[in-house]
């Protein structure tokens, strides 16, 4: 069990170390995946008595996915939620709120769920849920192959953890979209301006005006099932030697 400090909040000094890498990480612009390996790994680390360590992150679609497990058997665990549609991670991502599992064997609001990892060697749960300012982006997990191996300490040390992450993750996320789209514009200009150039090679080569030219860029990228932009890329290449 976590020791608990005069004030009540457990775990205090490791949680700002904790918060003191993650912001380094934060800082150096890290990929998604990189920012989830490092929660888990400071999850595992940060709570006492855990056994194994996850983050189910909701994709684009609104669907739930282990991004990042500290082993076979958190993503087996989980895994096993996905499928059967219940367990104390989904309904964390259901009801943005923390669900504790004391004991799997004697658990009753998830049935087939406990029933199915009774024989893993997983016994007590505790998860919470990643909330940051533009809403939940799913929930970070830890697992333990004893009963009753989570109490209030606990509860409150990864509630602050999951605090720090979700903002971590948050813009990981955001940044990494920016990225995505950065890129996409990129190639949106680039096949604006292969096609420009290409319009205008028809046009002197063709004595076409700029409407004629187009359609005939169109027609050859029909004809050759390519988009307008790589058969524009294709007019403008050099022809071989020898031709």
């Amino acid at each position: 069990m976590a020791t608990e400090k005069a004030d009540g909040l457990p775990l205090d000094g490791e949680l700002a170390a904790v918060a003191a890498r993650m912001s380094g990480l934060l800082l150096s612009r890290e990929s998604v995946d990189s920012v989830l390996e490092l929660v888990v790994s400071l999850a595992g680390k940060t709570i006492s008595g855990a056994a194994g360590a996850g983050v189910t992150l909701i994709d684009d679609e609104g669907r739930p996915a282990t991004t990042s497990a500290s082993g076979p058997l958190v993503r087996d665990a989980d895994t096993l939620q996905y499928q059967l549609g219940e367990g104390p991670c989904m309904a964390a991502l259901a009801e943005c709120a923390p669900m504790r599992i004391d004991d799997v064997t004697t658990e009753r609001r998830w049935p087939r769920w406990c029933a199915a990892i009774t024989g893993s060697g997983l016994r007590s749960v505790l998860t919470t849920p990643l909330v940051a300012e533009d809403g939940c982006h799913g929930a970070i997990k830890i697992y333990a192959t004893t009963a009753g191996a989570f109490g209030h300490a606990e509860e409150q040390a990864l509630a602050s953890f999951a605090a720090r992450a979700a903002t971590l993750v948050a813009n990981a996320r955001a940044y990494e979209r920016a990225s995505r789209f950065s890129e996409r514009f990129k190639h949106t200009l680039r096949d604006r301006d292969v096609i420009a150039m290409a319009k205008g090679f028809l046009m002197g080569r063709d004595g076409l005006d700029e409407d004629a030219a187009f359609d005939r860029l169109l027609s050859l990228a029909r004809a050759d099932g390519l988009s307008p932009a790589e058969a524009a890329t294709g007019l403008l290449a050099p022809a071989p030697r020898g031709r």
